[in-house]
């Protein structure tokens, strides 16, 4: 890792800023280019939001939204020296080079594909792309130090949040003129639930999705989740003990912080989702989200979701975690996030104190 941040970051880093600049010589058209009422799907970690992305993001006549892959070349020239390398490798060797990649893909990706499907060709988070300005949770993932890397608080650093917030608004006016200079562009985010000030001081006409999942089938997956990205990089439970802990603290405000900040913006288009109504009723759900943002729900669209629909009724991901693993209870959570509770009324198994036998699947 140390050889990594000292070699290979710098060089890419000089690698990205060079195509940067080169990108408004190349490309004129992003000078004018503008962000006009982008969505931005929010919410804790494991309540629906990837599901609510997915099932947005292939309405792909209306949407732009990144993939993995562009994710790790944010350069709109980048981006299209690779779609035209794809081109000529589909035309000239019968595509041999996609077949490659997407064996690494399936070798890579596919094991873990029942925690998180993840693919080079998917709809990703767009916190990922902001790996050139260390400003994702990407860099939690590779490093258990929550103490000192904090990436959810945007909200609160507002001299760091202008400059970072510019550099995102660059990344998706490339991805724009790249996938369509009309469209609107589409995230998935849930770092970004602590970005909501942010996101509207920089797109003011932003729209929003908050997702809601009962906390005590969320709140442990995503602990796990964090966990095992750890383990599986080497690093010991003394490593990033004191992170889990910060964490599992970190995981209320997910809650918390885009009801009280949205809560200011009323003006703001927004519609909160309960993640039993898009499993049980995607279809209608998307159409609920569509009507609160002042979005047609267009024919083509709605017969694929129609199609769609059924999948996902079915989806039930093998992902299995205990809450006991964790410094939390059933009824510490119940406790801190009362009011949601009182709200939605979720019905989790009753543990009878004892957090070890408390076990869900995603």
């Amino acid at each position: 890792m140390l050889a990594k941040l000292c070699l290979w970051v710098p060089i890419r880093t000089l690698v990205h800023s060079t195509c940067f600049v080169l990108d408004y010589m190349v490309f004129p058209a992003l000078w004018r280019q503008q962000v006009r009422q982008p969505i931005f799907i929010v919410g804790h970690a494991r309540s629906g939001t990837t599901l609510m992305h997915r099932l947005m993001s292939a309405d792909r006549d209306r949407f732009s939204y990144f993939l993995y892959w562009e994710m790790f070349f944010p350069s709109l020239l980048q981006k299209r020296l690779i779609r035209g390398l794809g081109w000529l490798d589909a035309r000239w060797l019968g595509g041999y080079c996609n077949r490659r990649l997407a064996a690494w893909d399936e070798k890579t990706y596919g094991p873990y594909r029942h925690i998180h499907n993840m693919s080079l060709w998917n709809a990703e988070e767009d916190a990922f792309a902001m790996v050139g300005a260390f400003v994702t949770q990407q860099w939690s993932l590779e490093i258990p130090m929550m103490d000192s890397l904090d990436f959810f608080h945007v909200d609160r650093m507002p001299k760091k949040r202008r400059r970072w917030m510019h550099h995102y608004k660059e990344l998706v006016k490339r991805q724009l003129l790249l996938n369509g200079h009309d469209k609107t562009h589409l995230a998935k985010n849930p770092v970004m639930s602590g970005w909501i000030d942010a996101l509207i001081g920089t797109f003011p006409d932003a729209r929003f999705v908050v997702m809601m999942r009962d906390p005590i089938q969320c709140i442990p997956s995503c602990l796990k989740l964090l966990e095992a990205s750890w383990k599986a990089k080497g690093w010991q439970s003394r490593d990033y003990n004191v992170s889990l802990h910060i964490m599992s603290e970190l995981c209320f405000e997910h809650f918390t912080h885009p009801r009280e900040r949205l809560g200011r913006h009323p003006q703001t288009l927004q519609v909160v989702v309960d993640y039993r109504d898009l499993i049980a009723a995607p279809v209608e759900t998307v159409n609920k989200v569509y009507e609160s943002l002042g979005i047609e729900l267009l024919e083509p669209f709605h017969v694929w979701l129609t199609t769609r629909s059924e999948l996902e009724k079915r989806y039930h991901s093998k992902f299995e975690y205990s809450l006991g693993e964790f410094l939390l209870s059933a009824d510490d959570i119940r406790a801190k996030l009362s009011e949601f509770y009182a709200e939605y009324q979720w019905e989790s198994p009753d543990t009878n104190g004892d957090t070890k036998e408390c076990k869900y699947a995603n």
